[in-house]
């Protein structure tokens, strides 16, 4: 749930890239500015590719700064990746699920508010399992 992200001085301030979601880029006037704000450039670059249905690169080994991205995010992306992974259409997902297609937009909707009952429901459909853990 963590992207690399590599921040680094551009003129009076600095810039957050990330190498393995070339579109999020951010800025800020400061280093911790930049990186607080880098999560919404990552958030808002999944929702393109959540938009032109494309699978959302995963990230990869960490070796400096990174990213966190919140659970309810990450099991939407992970939701993308396996739909797409199989080629399994919104309305196919959703008639697997026993539900409209309306309402199936709204669990893949990043801005939507989605109980992971549902999201494990929906992988459920694809043929997997929304596994949950605690770590250190």
């Amino acid at each position: 749930m963590n992207y690399p992200v590599e921040i680094e001085k551009d003129g009076d301030g600095f810039i957050a890239r990330f190498p393995d979601v070339p579109e999020a880029l951010t800025g800020g006037a400061s280093r911790e500015e930049t990186l607080v704000e880098a999560q919404g450039a990552l958030i808002t670059a999944f929702e393109f590719y959540f938009g032109d249905q494309r699978p959302i690169p995963l990230p990869s080994e960490i070796t400096g700064e990174s990213v966190a991205v919140p659970v309810s995010v990450w099991a939407k992306v992970l939701l993308l990746n396996t739909m797409l992974d199989a080629q399994v259409t919104q309305s196919e997902l959703a008639r697997r699920m026993g539900t409209r297609k309306q309402e199936l937009q709204r669990v893949i909707n990043l801005a939507h508010s989605t109980k992971i009952d549902t999201l494990a429901r929906a992988m459920k459909a694809l043929g997997k399992n929304l596994t949950v853990s605690v770590s250190s």
